[in-house]
């Protein structure tokens, strides 16, 4: 699968120094790209990493809108700040090697659940849950505020004896949470063939692969399903949310609850009003660094 690889460079100033944005440049660089990611992951882009004076994107060259792009970067909310970034094709390898090589530490979840990869094993082993997982990628391990969210609101939500589907699985680990919090079978659904191959693979090292089905597609790769779900997840950005709503709708049993991720605080209200459209009833949402994590629940 071929990748653009995009470098956002960003640019701060300030009236009283001119040559440098102050004490606050580190926070101020962090928060500028943190809503780079969220515009441009509108827009098609499925992974960043930090670069020293900006953010590197990526984003599949079949899913790629240079408009859409440039109209996003015109949206930032800062009068002294601007963006520019250049577009190339990313080389035809697993353009994160140095994430897989160096892995991450152990992340703790509401006190119970703890993920781990191979290579940074936790000290303690009494957790509720344990999961392990290899990345290609680090969004989808739970160094990501809305894996996080999700992760924990898995942990709050019932889930013994019930099907889970997870919609742009990525890893693979809510699938794999789900099922080891005692879900009996969880089937998730990737674009990235990456990412599907990596959650099948995540699936077996925690050997839960008998119960996990990893498919690769779009949401259209529901409508090839019979079966409904009990529980449906999905940690995607608000477009790609608002415009599947109809189809994650479809495929929730009686009661099914569906847990939501992937965008801003500010996005809140619309995703609420388009799930009541369709027959779900608000729940709660959490936040944590302006992200969120919305619960609803089929009337």
């Amino acid at each position: 699968m071929k990748y653009y690889e995009v470098d956002f460079h960003i640019h701060i100033k300030t009236l009283n120094e001119p040559e440098g944005c102050g004490p606050d440049c580190g926070m101020l660089l962090q928060d500028v790209r943190d809503i780079i990611a969220a515009n441009a992951g509108e827009t098609g882009f499925e992974t960043f990493e930090d670069t020293d004076d900006g953010i590197k994107g990526y984003v599949r060259t079949d899913m790629f809108d240079a408009g859409a792009l440039a109209q996003s970067m015109e949206d930032l909310p800062f009068g002294n700040i601007s963006v520019t970034y250049d577009v190339r094709e990313a080389e035809d390898k697993d353009w994160n090697e140095q994430w897989e090589k160096e892995g991450f530490e152990p992340i703790i979840v509401n006190g119970m659940c703890i993920i781990h990869d191979g290579r940074h094993l936790p000290e303690k082993t009494d957790y509720e849950t344990s999961v392990e997982i290899d990345a290609r990628f680090a969004f989808g391990t739970g160094t990501h505020e809305t894996t996080r969210m999700m992760v924990q609101a898995l942990t709050e939500t019932e889930l013994a004896g019930k099907s889970v589907l997870d919609c742009g699985c990525g890893t693979g680990i809510l699938g794999i949470v789900a099922l080891k919090r005692g879900a009996a079978m969880a089937t998730g659904y990737d674009i990235d063939e990456w990412s599907v191959d990596n959650a099948r693979h995540n699936a077996i090292i925690n050997m839960v692969d008998d119960r996990y089905e990893a498919l690769l597609g779009d949401a259209s790769v529901l409508d090839g399903i019979t079966r409904k779900y009990d529980v449906v997840t999905a940690n995607i950005n608000r477009n790609i949310l608002l415009a599947d709503m109809p189809k994650f709708r479809n495929m929730m049993a009686e009661k099914a609850r569906l847990l939501l991720s992937g965008f801003y605080i500010e996005d809140i209200d619309v995703l609420k009003e388009k799930a009541e459209e369709h027959g779900l009833q608000f729940e709660r949402y959490e936040n944590d660094n302006n992200w969120a994590c919305m619960a609803l629940r089929l009337a």
